[in-house]
């Protein structure tokens, strides 16, 4: 789980980078779960609720530029 307060302090650039990195860390624990390599399936809800408050973070910094 990521640290919000952290990320939030981050500029978007950074967070952009960390979102692919979070989304390719999905796409591989998603690849070991389905091959049997993974036996903790609740990670995968884990990454996209990351890449979800990711996203959110960025939609909020994206709109109090636009302000």
């Amino acid at each position: 789980m990521i640290d919000i307060l952290e990320f939030r302090k981050k500029t978007i650039e950074d967070l952009n980078k960390e979102l692919t990195k979070v989304q390719k860390d999905l796409q591989n624990t998603v690849s070991d779960v389905l091959q049997g390599k993974e036996k903790n399936v609740r990670k995968v809800g884990l990454l996209k609720k990351d890449v979800a408050r990711i996203k959110t973070i960025i939609n909020e910094k994206f709109n109090e530029e636009q302000k």
